[in-house]
């Protein structure tokens, strides 16, 4: 053992309020090296941890390890003197509480908080294995860092909401949630499905009044999300995701390559084998190789040629700042599918059409909102399940959603 470390650079390095540097013992601390620093007390003063009464005097006493940050690659305890008090204005006795321990498990906050931004971005084994704990012990920091961070910043009331679902497991098991979109950061998260009676839980969360400044919801075209905020937020205007409307787009896109493989045969089919996401990406992203089998696809295969330029102008829907042009725009799209036999993109429109109100809403100027958001925090869910290889405690991850696009502490 060897104790030859300044106190001076130990009480600047583990400072705790309260309390200073008596001795330190340097050496094999079960498996690995470590560092145990003895601290004393500085004063008499004990706070009662439930009501914060302070005290002058104490019931018992007891020394504990606490976990502090490590230096370099020796872990570091604080040898603490721990008081219970009895609390006259709790009737009991109490233990003391001091900002900088937390008391289950025995660790400081600033370690705790340390955990907590490690799992930020790695797994709960492969911190636990870095810092010689356990699993359920670096779940719990994780969760205690979660927790301080939503409290310092709570969700503030939104005015404009986007509503997703994600899928948490095999078998259609979905789970609702909801989003800031001018704070950009997710606010609810929760449900039993994708039912009309789980988004209504959202508005009774969010309550009357906070309901009342919601004036935008962005929302992909599920028939039960908007019958809910219909009925709870009437004043609101309803904006359907153009990710969204894009996607069943490419969809009827795939499904006309589909139908043309069955339909040609013999040397006209190396053509469209393969191209799936040559003909859904846009011409701009695709490499040289790419863009050459575009345009032999192109050449052979007129339903495809024209398939492939309606999908790439209707983008240009919403870039419009008035309804009426929008619609006239959406209008002659349509009268260029008759005669085309182009199937999927007919009923592609006939769903543009059904929903044409929340398409159109794109066009006024006070419903400009970035929608991007929504997909991008989808990835981040999805990255957060993958690394994790699935999350089957529901509170766990909502808090990790919650908190995916906050600051770290």
């Amino acid at each position: 053992m060897r104790r030859r470390v300044p106190k001076r650079f130990l009480s600047d390095a583990y400072r705790i309020d309260g309390f200073r540097v008596r001795r330190t013992v340097r050496g094999i601390f079960g498996d690995s090296l470590a560092r145990v620093v003895t601290l004393d007390r500085r004063t008499r003063r004990v706070v009662c941890g439930t009501c914060g009464t302070v005290h002058f005097t104490w019931y018992d006493h007891r020394r504990h390890l606490v976990r502090d940050l490590p230096c370099g690659d020796t872990r570091v305890f604080v040898d603490i003197e721990l008081r219970r008090v009895r609390c006259m204005q709790c009737a009991a006795v109490r233990k003391e509480s001091i900002d900088a321990v937390i008391g289950s498990p025995f660790v400081t906050k600033r370690f705790a908080f340390y955990v907590g931004r490690r799992c930020h971005s790695a797994t709960i084994h492969d911190v636990a294995k870095e810092l010689h704990l356990s699993w359920r012990t670096v779940k719990d920091l994780d969760i205690a860092y979660m927790t301080a961070q939503l409290e310092r910043r709570p969700p503030a009331p939104p005015s404009v909401l986007g509503i997703d679902e994600i899928s948490i497991r095999r078998g259609h098991t979905y789970r609702i949630v909801v989003s800031d979109l001018i704070r950009k950061r997710p606010i609810w998260f929760g449900g039993e499905d994708r039912k009309e009676s789980s988004m209504d839980e959202f508005f009774v969360w969010l309550g009357e009044e906070r309901s009342k400044r919601v004036r935008l919801v962005v929302m992909d075209m599920w028939r039960p999300f908007l019958n809910s905020a219909r009925r709870h937020v009437p004043h609101a205007a309803i904006l359907y995701d153009k990710f969204h409307a894009l996607r069943h787009l490419g969809d009827a896109m795939d499904r006309v390559r589909r139908s043309e493989y069955k339909r040609v045969e013999g040397h006209d089919r190396k053509f469209i084998k393969g191209q799936r996401y040559t003909l859904l990406a846009h011409r701009e992203n695709l490499t040289t190789d790419g863009r050459r089998a575009l345009n032999a696809l192109l050449r052979v295969n007129r339903r495809l040629n024209i398939a492939y330029v309606l999908k790439e102008s209707f983008g240009q829907l919403w870039d419009y700042t008035s309804e009426a042009w929008a619609r006239r725009f959406f209008d002659n799209w349509c009268a260029a599918l008759v005669g085309r036999e182009l199937e999927h993109f007919e009923k592609f429109a006939k769903m543009i059409d059904r929903h044409w109100d929340g398409i159109a809403a794109h066009c006024r100027p006070e419903n400009k909102v970035s929608l991007g958001f929504i997909e991008g925090l989808n990835g981040k869910i999805r990255v957060i399940q993958r690394r994790a290889y699935g999350i089957t405690d529901e509170e766990y991850l909502r808090l990790k959603i919650l908190t995916c696009t906050l600051e770290p502490i």
